[in-house]
Order: structure tokens, then C-alpha cells, then sequence
């Protein structure tokens, strides 16, 4: 037999089933319905629902069959008209377990009322989020269990035992089968503070656009919860909004392939799942963002190393822990490491379980898919998310609104990471301040060079043209008075008055000289002379220098002295203006 594909919805008065059978015989089918119990059958197709609500055969019933689509459309009345049914969109629940429906053990002690059915939880009784303690006693080494359980409720054990080689990569801890609770989490503590990257987090703390960016980005819950908020009362907020949570037909596939079971766990084991649930949920949420809904390789790894659930086997005991594994993971092991990130996926979480387990639902088929396609992170899906789907379809929405409110009137803050973060922004922050304070200092230095590039670059102008003009006048040179030779001739020892001096300028060699007027009175320095006065002492040196290696002779004939003769056959070009000279060339 085949389980066909399914639809339910409802209005005040009826409840429509819509069950596509395509190639069915039209005259061959039999529909049976009493109370919650519902049974269709047309060769080769069977159905049993275990509807959420109750109908009755009263003679208003109506069937159709659409040829095209192969849909057949019933609509059965409600016992009590008006009334609302939830969970039509829970498929798995709807399906009716192969064997019966209750989890209770065939032997039980009377009294025992601690275990209870998943499914079956008393609907008034307040759930507390605090998970009770116990003093410590010492246990002897051999009288504790050598195996150690983990997986949904902690149920599962010695899974390692034969899948070590494929677990090994999806998984941080080693041998979780042999490691106590205790010790998962002081290694995963250790590993997260060696693997916190303080350069990492600055970088995405100072250049955060693209971090922005993500937090712009609108889910699909955030639409949903924004349209509940505008159209539903707050009387109506946890019975009516499931309506605006609709499920892809691959979805509702996802859901028919799923076992309808049920689950023994006692209360310390509820509370676990309700945690781990958060803590899925909260890695869900960071990717989701991040990756802008566009799921990519490594967004199985992103979900799995952001849980701990998932990777470590971590257990909680209140709300407030989860919150900080979670930040401190952020801020440790994705691209995007960033405060803003976690506290923006906690608001996501609160608000996907303020929408209920419709919205909680989607998300973890969400996760099972990715997992699914991923090898070999398909094995957590055994171990987690498979159990958490068809759980949640049976929890009450008033768990999840207390799970939500307990959430919510959590806070968050940067000390509480344990990671010194507000330090590391406080220094970082007292380094960019005295960058910004050089960079400032800066244009002011620029603006005291300016004063001597004009005379710079009309000494370069100037060192130019007397070197083409005085290669080019030894005749006119040659005609030049004692007078002018003595002020031409840059070798020259100085006059007794000091009225010359060699200046290195700009790679070359200037002359600083005070040329005498027409009446025989000093005159006036040069400009360029004033302005690289405080490099004398540098000048003298070099000048000694000059003195102690080259000897300089007097021409013997002025008329004929526009060279200096040099030992080593050094020619040396005089500029005609007086003010600079050019560095001597060497004759071959």
C-alpha cells in the first residue's frame, strides 16, 4: 500500500481533506470517518489520519474528484461547529503510528508518574526552566556507566562505537560514548579560547559593512511575525497565527516520510530538549542570515559548529548558557565574527518561537534537508533532527510561548563571553585615535616644505641652463675680467670676508657667495643662500673633505682660464650667474 500525498484545511463549519491518487479508480474507493479517526482507500493508495479535532456523519458530508489532478476533495463537518482545529499542517502527528499510540511501558510501577508521553503532557501544569540539583556524591570508579548517552532526550549510546571514522568530521569531541558531561564541556570551553582569532574579530569590529549589510536582510519569519502582530490580538496570538506558516510541497513531503513514534522522557530529559532546541535554533538563525537565505556548502558546517548540541553533545541547565556558548562560537569559528550577529539571531529565535511550532517546524526541516544533502552530516538528522521533527508536531504551544518568554527576558553582554572583548575594543580603539592624530599632524609637516621647493626647482631650472650655456662659452669666459673670473670660479678658496661657500643642493653642489656692488660695499646673499645657511657645518665637512683629496691650482691665463686645472683631470663647469654649481664631470 501507498501512503498518497495529503492536504488539510478548514473553515468554521467543515474540515476539507484533500488526497491527490492520480490513476485511481474513481469507482473504486472507500472513505471511512467516525470522531477523530479517518480512513481512505483506493487501489493501490491507503490513508489513516488521527484527525486534531472531531467530526460526525450527519448526512452534509461532500466528496469530489478532479480527473485533471487526481485530487479527491472531501469535506466533513465538525462535531462542533466553530471550533478551531490546530496542528493540520503537523503531517507527521496526523499519520497513525503502525502500532499503538501510547509509549507506556507493559509493566510499570504504580505511582510512577515522573515519565510521561511526549504527546500526552498535562496541558495546565506550569513548566518550570530551571532544572533541579542535586548535592554531589562520590560515585566509585566501578559502579559508573562506562558509556554515556547523547543524541535526542539522551537516548541514543554507543553510535561512536561504529561510526567513529564517519563521525569524526562532523563532530569536535572524541569518543562521546566514554566522555562525561562534565568533561565535553571543559573541552569545548579550552578549544573555543584557542581558537579565538582577537585580529579576527577587530577587523570585522572596524570595517563591518558587509556585516551590516546581513543585518539588513529580512528572513521569511520576520514577515510572518509582522503581519501576526498587525492582524491577530494578542488573545489570539498562540491558537490562530499557525495559518500564516505554510509549508512547499516538498516540505509536506518531507513530513509523509517521517515515522509517527512517540518518545519516553522524563523531566529532566524534556528540559533538555526544549534547551537543545534553542540552541539549534539560534545556529539556524545565524546562517540563515548570513547566507541571505541562499543556502551554500558550508552551511551544514556553519549550523553544526555554531551548536554545540550538535558538535560537542553539550547538555544545559538554564536558558542563559546557551546564549553565551552560542556568542562565544560566533565570535570564534564563522566568517562573520561579530556581536551584532548574536544578539540579532536571538531576537530571530524569540521571534520563531513566538510564531509556534509551525514556524519551529519549518526551520528544522530546514536543517534536515541541509544535513541531508551534506556527507556526513546526514547523521545527525539520525541522532537529532529527524526526532526533533516529529516531536515538535506533538508539543504544546504553551511550552513553546513559556520557552519564548523565558528567552526573551534574557540579556546578553560582552563580559559575559568570557573572551575580553571590551579590552581588545578599548586598545583598538586607542590605536586608531593616535593614527588619526599622526594623520592629522601630517598636512601641517607638508606645509612647511613648500617654502623651499620654489628655490629648489629654480635651482634645478637654473643648474640646467648655466650647464648648456657654460659648456658652450669658453670664448666669452675667456674675455671676462680678474674680477669676474674671481666670482665665476667656483674653487676659489674662500675670501677673507667669507663671502663664498659650497652648498650641496638636491644631489649637486651650490655656491653660497656675497658678491660685492660697483662701490665696493658687500651686498646681499642670495635667497637660496639664506635658506640652506643651517646646512653649513654639513658643507665644511664636505668641503674639508674636498681639500684633503683634490688640490686646486690657479689658471695661469685669465684670458684662457675659463677651465681649472684639476689633479686627476677634473673639469669643473662654473654656472655664469655665480649661485649654483654643477657636480664636475671626469674627463676619460
Amino acid at each position: 500500500m501507498l501512503t498518497p500525498a495529503f492536504d488539510l484545511s478548514q473553515d468554521p463549519d467543515f474540515l476539507t481533506i484533500a488526497i491527490r491518487v492520480p490513476y485511481a479508480r474513481v469507482s473504486e474507493f472507500d472513505v471511512y470517518f467516525e470522531g477523530v479517526d479517518f480512513k481512505f482507500y483506493a487501489k493501490p493508495y491507503f490513508l489513516r489520519l488521527t484527525l486534531p479535532g472531531r467530526v460526525v456523519e450527519n448526512g452534509i458530508e461532500q466528496g469530489s474528484y478532479d480527473t485533471d489532478k487526481g485530487i479527491f476533495s472531501i469535506r466533513l463537518p465538525k462535531e462542533t461547529p466553530g471550533q478551531h482545529f490546530e496542528g493540520l499542517n503537523m503531517l507527521t502527528a496526523l499519520l497513525a503510528p503502525r502500532k499503538s499510540r501510547t509509549a507506556k511501558p507493559l509493566v510499570e510501577e504504580i505511582g510512577a508518574s515522573e515519565v510521561s508521553e511526549g504527546g500526552v503532557e498535562d496541558e495546565d501544569e506550569e513548566f518550570e526552566w530551571e532544572i533541579e540539583q542535586s548535592p554531589y556524591e562520590e560515585v566509585s570508579e566501578s559502579a559508573l556507566n562506562p558509556q554515556y548517552c547523547y543524541g535526542f532526550g539522551n537516548l541514543r549510546s554507543g553510535v561512536f562505537q561504529r561510526l567513529q571514522d564517519e563521525l569524526s568530521d562532523v563532530i569536535d569531541i572524541k569518543d562521546p560514548d566514554f566522555t562525561p558531561a562534565a568533561e565535553r564541556r571543559q573541552k569545548r570551553l579550552a578549544a573555543e579560547l584557542a581558537k579565538f582569532d582577537p585580529d579576527h574579530y577587530l577587523a570585522d569590529f572596524f570595517e563591518d559593512e558587509a556585516v551590516e549589510q546581513v543585518l539588513k536582510y529580512n528572513p521569511w519569519w520576520t514577515d510572518i511575525y509582522s503581519e501576526m502582530m498587525a492582524s491577530l490580538g494578542k488573545s489570539q496570538e498562540q491558537e490562530n497565527h499557525a495559518a500564516l506558516v505554510s509549508f512547499s510541497e516538498e516540505e509536506k513531503y518531507q513530513l509523509r516520510k517521517f515515522v509517527n513514534k512517540s518518545y519516553l522522557l522524563d523531566k529532566r530529559a524534556h528540559h533538555q530538549v526544549y534547551y537543545s532546541l534553542i540552541d539549534i535554533l539560534l545556529a539556524y538563525c545565524y546562517e540563515t542570515r548570513v547566507t541571505e537565505g541562499e543556502k551554500n556548502v558550508e552551511s551544514a558546517w556553519n549550523i553544526r559548529k555554531l551548536s554545540p548540541t550538535l558538535c560537542w553533545f553539550e547538555t544545559w541547565t538554564n536558558v542563559h548558557e546557551i546564549l553565551v556558548s552560542f556568542g562565544r562560537r560566533v565570535l570564534c569559528y564563522p566568517l562573520y565574527r561579530h556581536f551584532k550577529l548574536v544578539m540579532k539571531a536571538y531576537r530571530d529565535t524569540v521571534m520563531i518561537l513566538q510564531l509556534g511550532k509551525s514556524a519551529v517546524l519549518k526551520c528544522l526541516l530546514d536543517v534536515h534537508k541541509i544535513f541531508q544533502e551534506n556527507d556526513p552530516a546526514y547523521i545527525l538528522n539520525d541522532l537529532y533532527i529527524s526526532d526533533y521533527c516529529v516531536w515538535i508536531q506533538k508539543a504544546k504551544s504553551k511550552k513553546l510561548a513559556a520557552l519564548a518568554e523565558a528567552l526573551k527576558e534574557e540579556s546578553l553582554t560582552k563580559a559575559q563571553l568570557g573572551l575580553d572583548l571590551e579590552e581588545l575594543e578599548a586598545a583598538a580603539l586607542l590605536v586608531q585615535e593616535e593614527e588619526m592624530a599622526l594623520k592629522a599632524a601630517h598636512p601641517m609637516s607638508r606645509q612647511q616644505t613648500p617654502s623651499s621647493s620654489p628655490e629648489a626647482s629654480a635651482s634645478e631650472e637654473s643648474d640646467s641652463t648655466t650647464s648648456s650655456e657654460t659648456e658652450g662659452s669658453d670664448s666669452e669666459q675667456g674675455e671676462l675680467t680678474g674680477s669676474e673670473s674671481e666670482t665665476a670660479d667656483p674653487l676659489r678658496g674662500p675670501s677673507p670676508e667669507g663671502s663664498s661657500a659650497l652648498l650641496l643642493v638636491a644631489g649637486g653642489v651650490c655656491r653660497n657667495s656675497a658678491t660685492d656692488t660697483s662701490d665696493g660695499s658687500p651686498g646681499k646673499p642670495p635667497a637660496s643662500s639664506q635658506a640652506l645657511r643651517g646646512c653649513r657645518p654639513l658643507i665644511e665637512e664636505l668641503g674639508e673633505h674636498l681639500n684633503s683629496t683634490v688640490q686646486v691650482s690657479e689658471p695661469e691665463d685669465s684670458a684662457a682660464g675659463s677651465h681649472s686645472t684639476v689633479q686627476g683631470r677634473v673639469d669643473w663647469q662654473t654656472p655664469s650667474d655665480g649661485h649654483q654649481a654643477v657636480f664636475p664631470t671626469i674627463e676619460n
